[in-house]
């Protein structure tokens, strides 16, 4: 399960209209790849359409993808949002990284 925050969904609806999409039938794909100052790194993007092997998770309206070789490395992650003064974007709160990098990008399990 990969759970989105009420501030992170409403940013998430807002950029995918910004990108052309409907929220209420894109998808926003998170996942997982190499690479960072810790070993691991999350990517994210919004798509229009699944892909055969993806999974499906929907919380606060969003429709994420997830594809299944990244689904062990984020499972009981939150994708959070801030737009605060001391940082702006999209952030992970993945109970399964042992480390993360000082910026927040990477990771290491």
């Amino acid at each position: 399960m990969l759970n989105v925050s009420e501030s992170a969904a409403h940013k998430a609806m807002e950029l995918m209209r910004e990108e052309g999409l409907n929220p209420d039938s894109a998808f926003l794909r998170v996942g997982v790849k190499g690479g960072g100052c810790s070993g691991l790194s999350y990517d994210m993007k919004f798509v229009a359409e699944a892909q055969e092997g993806d999974q499906l998770f929907e919380d606060q309206g969003v429709r994420v993808l997830v594809e299944k070789k990244s689904l062990l490395y984020l499972i009981g992650t939150t994708l959070e949002y801030s737009g605060g003064l001391n940082g702006k974007g999209f952030a992970f709160s993945n109970p399964n990284a042992t480390r993360t990098c000082g910026c927040g990008e990477s990771f290491a399990v």
